[in-house]
């Protein structure tokens, strides 16, 4: 239902969309200046070519930088982001990369906002200035038509007077200053943005198929990751717990036949091997179990599964977790995993000396940290888990940071969502 007091009712917003109505004229005065001059010097020296090459190149630039600084402008007074859809380059030389900006429809776009915006930011501003400043002018005519020449306010259509023909001028700058001038500001700024949005933003189709790309990705990412880590269990129920259940079988039936042939003392000893050899399997059934995922895990969270693992470190590890809400069962899973990888990775290769865990929840995201003081180089093609993580870490539509230079030190950050 329209509420013609709801500008009012969000009195910072009305606010915000005011300063980027007032500020939009001078920044696109300047703005238009500039790329008209470059545009404009450009295309008159086009025939001699070897001197339009060099303004072309700091026409496409320049309005790169404008385009940057609009962006924020809308991002400080309106709060919305527009991303960026320039591309990165493509390998090549200068000359390459100006003949890409060239051929980009994307930085054409930005340079025809650049443009554009100069005659809406003007006509926004009229608006904006008079709704304002009219009903301003309006509301205190009774108090200034004595001090007018002929004490009176001649307007295009009508001349006031003092007396009731200033009170009803009053009374109609009341409502301009209560209804009319806030939704003039706010539809100007709208309209700004909309533009904003068109020329300086990724299109609706290209936004799409982003969108598909990396949730195809992330697909790809996770079925890959399942079946790594069906191909580790049935790789551990065959080289552990599968062995020893076939020498215990083995170690039974050969009992059997020493205690049905009256080697009592035998078949005791080939008892006591097998018994050994079930516990032994329970553990590593225990163990697999715990691999794909601790119970203390989901009775108590990743501070007490974390403090474990870094209790069975061989190397100092400090932990800090600060997760006062738990995530989901699969994020903590994954964070869960990161970290034991990632410490398991320091102990077998990075010959470090210390290393601290921390794991933060803000914004909407499980943030993980794993630094070590070790020798660095790590990588994910030298069999170190880190592809294998990643894939985890994508699955779940997340990013993994690997900073380890030759020399050390090495940080493996990752970032979950995990908005409730």
């Amino acid at each position: 239902m329209f509420n013609p007091l709801r500008p009012w009712r969000h009195p910072h917003t009305l606010f915000r969309c005011a300063g980027y109505d007032l500020t939009a004229l001078p920044v696109a005065a300047i703005t238009f200046a500039v790329i008209i001059a470059l545009l404009s010097l450009t295309v008159g020296l086009v025939f001699t070519f070897l001197f339009a090459i060099p303004i072309a190149w700091l026409l496409f630039v320049v309005s790169r930088g404008l385009g940057k600084i609009e962006r924020s402008r809308v991002s400080a007074f309106m709060d919305v982001e527009i991303a960026d859809p320039i591309l990165p380059f493509a390998p090549g030389g200068w000359f390459s990369r100006l003949w890409q900006r060239v051929r980009s429809g994307t930085r054409w776009k930005e340079i025809a906002h650049h443009v554009a915006r100069f005659p809406v930011a003007v006509l926004g501003f009229a608006l904006t200035v008079a709704a304002w400043g009219g009903s301003i002018a309006m509301v205190l005519m009774p108090a200034v038509v004595d001090e007018l020449p002929g004490e009176s306010a001649k307007f295009y259509f009508f001349e006031l007077h003092r007396g009731p023909g200033a009170w009803l001028a009053a009374l109609v700058g009341v409502v301009g200053l209560v209804f009319v001038a806030p939704w003039v500001t706010i539809g100007v700024a709208r309209t700004e943005l909309a533009l904003a949005r068109a020329l300086l933003g990724p299109s609706a189709g290209r936004e799409h198929a982003a969108e598909v790309s990396r949730l195809e990705t992330s697909r790809t990412a996770a079925v890959d990751s399942a079946e790594s880590e069906r191909r580790r269990i049935e790789r551990d129920l065959h080289d552990g717990a599968q062995q020893r259940l076939v020498a215990l079988a083995a170690n039974l039936g050969a009992a059997r036949d020493k205690l049905e042939h009256d080697d009592t003392e035998a078949g005791r000893a080939m008892v006591a091997d097998a018994h050994e050899e079930a516990k032994a399997a329970l553990k590593d059934i225990r163990d697999l179990v715990r691999g794909i995922h601790p119970v203390i895990l989901e009775d108590r969270g990743l501070d007490a599964a974390l403090s474990a693992v870094v209790a069975r470190s061989p190397i100092p590890v400090s932990l800090d977790v600060q997760v006062a809400e738990r995530p989901s069962a699969a994020v903590e899973s994954a964070a869960y995993f990161v970290v034991n990888e990632a410490l398991a990775n320091v102990a077998r290769h990075a010959m470090a000396t210390r290393a601290h865990v921390g794991i933060a929840r803000a914004s909407g995201r499980l943030v993980v940290e794993v630094r070590d003081d070790g020798v660095g180089g790590a990588a994910e093609a030298n069999g170190s888990g880190l592809a294998g993580l990643r894939d985890r870490v994508a699955g779940l539509g997340g990013t993994m940071y690997v900073i380890s230079p030759p020399g050390g030190p090495t940080t493996i950050s990752v970032e979950l969502p995990c908005a409730s």
